[in-house]
């Protein structure tokens, strides 16, 4: 069995995402030779084109003409060049710099407030009132330490993706407990096809909600009735915002990194739990630190399922629509309008647009890309959706009853 050459595996997984949306007139995109929407997904996805395609190469075995056919059958070629030209545009503005500073300071934050919670208890005791205050203290830096490893899981803070790499599985590893690839193998599957049944497995609800317009009248149709799905805008209160982090995600990590043996990723995240451990045991003994864990896990889950989903279940949830790069994106995502709270509330993620357009692009940068993004939205009559915060929640809820309703007319009378 062959080993993989250094830093191979580190790009395997984004050339996996890469790969299952380059549908169109290139097997190796190459700016230089094709202008097609599969262009736009590598070149979202990669920030060193040279890099990568010494990965490619062996894989390349041919071109399609250009009068083959593709599966792009949806796309718009004028809107895939008019796209390419705003990003050269960005480039151009420097857009794809980072401000080092601004990252270093998120950091600094994130740990200021670990030292602030450790104070807390140590300077006030166990009680239940500086438990409860730290408690949301810590939610509050795992839920940032979660959008700064975002943007290192990216590649969007420094030019070197190794250097992401490193610190990316620090912030994710040491400061969360969580796995780098994990993370990785799931959010660029998602951001390959956001909202696309069986390819986005943000979508996947293993039976408990169902989505969009599409599967809940399928569902219907089948008589599926795994749960009442009629109530699911209720009992999303109950099993979504409150059990994803602390049982869904907590269990498919750990099982993962074992399963896979993925024993870097298991090292950093041990280490995180042993910090954590060996800092609030002396407080609350074994049970109660684990409990006490376990609370912060609840807390920054609402956190989480709530910025989320707020931009992308209240979309279009469909199957492949085989649309170009650019209208793909348009049609599964919304932004929250800016406020410095909003964007630290959600990393910079009411910028959803922006985000899933230019993925490598340092988040301080969207608000400054998305004018020329609003323009090319209105020079082709494309939907750019921008809403209040509080707007933005609510609709969750009113998407979850529709879809809702939609099953069970489907269920009674289809």
């Amino acid at each position: 069995m062959t080993r993989e050459p250094p830093g191979c595996r580190r790009v395997n997984s984004l050339m996996l995402y890469t790969f299952r949306s380059m549908t169109s007139h290139c097997s190796f995109p190459r700016p230089e030779r094709c202008a097609t929407s599969s262009q736009d997904a590598f070149r979202a996805f990669h920030r060193d084109l040279d890099f990568v395609r010494k990965f490619m190469k062996p894989l390349l075995i041919g071109e399609l003409a250009p009068e083959e056919p593709s599966q792009d059958h949806g796309k718009n070629s004028q809107i895939t060049e008019d796209f390419q030209a705003l990003r050269k545009t960005a480039e151009d503005m420097n857009l794809f710099e980072s401000n080092h500073l601004f990252f270093l300071l998120l950091l600094a934050h994130i740990i200021v407030m670990e030292s602030i919670a450790w104070f807390t208890i140590f300077y006030f005791g166990n009680g239940w009132v500086p438990t409860v205050i730290t408690a949301f203290v810590l939610a509050t830096s795992q839920a940032q330490a979660g959008w700064l490893q975002h943007d290192y899981g990216h590649l969007s803070v420094f030019k070197k993706s190794t250097w992401n790499h490193v610190v990316h599985k620090f912030i994710i590893g040491h400061l969360k407990g969580a796995s780098a690839n994990w993370w990785n193998h799931r959010h660029f599957q998602h951001h390959a096809k956001p909202n696309i049944f069986h390819k986005d497995p943000d979508v996947n609800m293993l039976h408990v909600f169902v989505l969009g317009e599409w599967q809940p009248v399928e569902y219907g149709k089948k008589k599926l009735k795994y749960l009442p799905y009629n109530h699911q805008h209720e009992y999303f209160f109950l099993i979504g915002p409150p059990l994803l982090i602390p049982l869904y995600f907590q269990y498919q990590i750990i099982m993962t990194m074992i399963v896979r043996k993925d024993w870097v990723d298991l090292a950093w995240a041990i280490s995180y739990y042993a910090r954590f451990f060996i800092t609030y045991i002396p407080f609350y003994g074994v049970l109660g630190a684990i409990i006490f864990l376990n609370f912060i896990r609840f807390l920054e889950s609402h956190w989480f399922v709530w910025v989320t989903q707020m931009n992308h279940i209240v979309m279009e949830i469909d199957r492949e629509p085989y649309r170009d790069w650019f209208s793909s994106q348009l049609a599964a995502t919304c932004n929250v309008e800016q406020s410095f709270f909003n964007d630290w509330f959600s990393g910079h993620l009411n910028f959803q647009i922006e985000h899933h357009l230019f993925p490598t692009m340092p988040r301080h940068n969207f608000h400054k890309v998305a004018p020329l993004v609003k323009s090319l939205c209105a020079k082709y009559g494309i939907e750019y959706q921008e809403k209040p915060l509080l707007r933005a929640l609510q609709d969750i809820i009113r998407s979850l009853k529709k879809s809702g309703e939609l099953w069970l007319d489907a269920y009674l009378h289809k």
